[in-house]
């Protein structure tokens, strides 16, 4: 049933009792054209646009635990595609596209909100950093500006940018078509849409091995809930993708750390933006049901845990209050964390492996929320034609041997 104001109305009329199931919870079949290992934004994202523009048409997602319960649940939500190096923009820029129409493409609204996204400027090295990326965006055709601490003030009233605090404001560049949506929406409405088109998504079901072959080429996956054979397998495991991908003997140049964010109680809306600084590893927006999201840089040490340090919060709150004053007495109602997956030079990997038959998504670091449609929609064309969509060429495995990286550490706003 597609969602219209229709019915909305109908429904109502009917006290809402005849809503059909989201999507189907289906038995795992035998076989597949193409397994999706993770249930996340970019595997369900995946999935939907192998059905939808590469006609396959036996599809399973594979989910340790529950559908979007890992990064894609745990995320702080921001949307942006600043990135300094061209191959990053037109990536994350393609993705941000995909942002804006999304909510129509899936009949389903993913809460997006275009409201800016900030990004300050505390020394004479940040300033510099700054308006190298807004020169570099401006190139390669991605919006973006450089602010004055004034201006900086007037699109975010509650910014501190007094001149004798600890971390003064010297500038800050600004996206304004940047902003965020809503997490679960977008794993929710991805699932929707691709049961629709007939993707089987099984939750409860770890796969514990990957077949292989005679040949070498993948030829299934074990699971908790029995053997399945495919001959394409997409791993988009997040930060376990390292565990996953050594079923298949891969050594992957991954290194997984928590990375922590907590919300506030709610208030009336205050933060009209979201603000980031990578000095202090913090950023700060505020949701529609009026709670302060903020997040952290990641923790120090690597780790499979979702829990993180406490000093990594303390730090970042005690640097939240002195840059919004406004938010000094607010009481934080829960943390957490997630567990990122970090490549040596913080850009993702992307498309084929060593392996025949197994394709890998990985290595986003704290980047991947914002980039789930545009992985979904780069990563499908891989798995489908066995060779890697345009923009995500540049992102390939093997750039790790031959040493053409692309270095995103400062782009990406939050310490790794």
């Amino acid at each position: 049933m597609r969602f219209s104001f229709f019915n909305v109305a109908r429904q109502a009329l009917a006290q809402n009792q005849g809503w059909p199931e989201q999507w189907r919870n289906p038995e795992p079949k035998s076989s597949y054209d193409a397994i999706i290992v993770g249930a996340g934004g970019h595997g369900l994202a995946t999935a939907y646009y192998l059905a939808k523009e590469h006609g396959l048409t036996k599809i399973a997602v594979l989910e340790k635990g529950w559908l979007g319960g890992g990064n894609t649940g745990r995320n702080t939500t921001i949307l942006r595609s600043n990135y300094l190096w061209e191959e990053s923009a037109a990536l994350y820029e393609h993705a941000l596209k995909l942002w804006e129409g999304l909510s129509q493409e899936l009949n389903y609204n993913v809460m997006y909100s275009p409201r800016g996204v900030m990004m300050l400027a505390h020394n004479t090295h940040d300033v510099q950093v700054g308006k190298r990326h807004v020169h570099a965006n401006r190139l390669a055709g991605v919006d973006n500006e450089w602010l004055t601490p004034e201006e900086a003030k007037a699109f975010c009233p509650v910014l501190n940018i007094a001149r004798d605090i600890r971390y003064p404001i010297l500038g800050a560049a600004l996206q304004r078509r940047g902003g965020t949506a809503r997490h679960d929406a977008v794993a929710w409405g991805y699932a929707r849409a691709a049961s629709a088109r007939g993707v089987d998504i099984i939750q409860n079901c770890e796969v514990t091995a990957i077949r292989r072959d005679a040949s070498g080429a993948v030829s299934g996956v074990d699971t908790t809930r029995g053997a399945i054979a495919t001959k394409r397998i997409g791993v988009a495991a997040a930060g376990h993708s390292s565990v996953v991908m050594a079923m298949a003997g891969l050594r992957m140049p991954l290194e997984s750390y928590p990375l922590q964010a907590l919300v506030s109680e709610p208030v009336k809306p205050m933060m009209p933006c979201v603000v980031m600084s990578n000095t202090i590893h913090a950023y700060m927006s505020q949701s529609d049901k009026g709670e302060m999201v903020i997040g952290a840089g990641t923790d120090a040490y690597i780790s499979y845990s979702q829990t993180g340090g406490l000093h990594i919060a303390n730090h970042t709150l005690e640097a939240i209050c002195e840059l919004f004053p406004a938010v000094r007495r607010l009481r934080m109602l829960r943390n957490w964390g997630g567990i990122v997956d970090v490549t040596p030079d913080r850009s993702p990997i992307i498309g084929l492996t060593p392996v025949p038959g197994l394709f890998v998504n990985c290595g986003w670091g704290t980047g991947g929320f914002k980039a789930t449609p545009g992985s979904g929609h780069v990563f499908a064309h891989a798995v489908a034609r066995g060779e890697p969509h345009p923009l995500a060429a540049p992102f390939t495995l093997d750039r790790f041997r031959t040493g053409r990286l692309i270095d995103e550490a400062a782009a990406a706003a939050v310490a790794h």
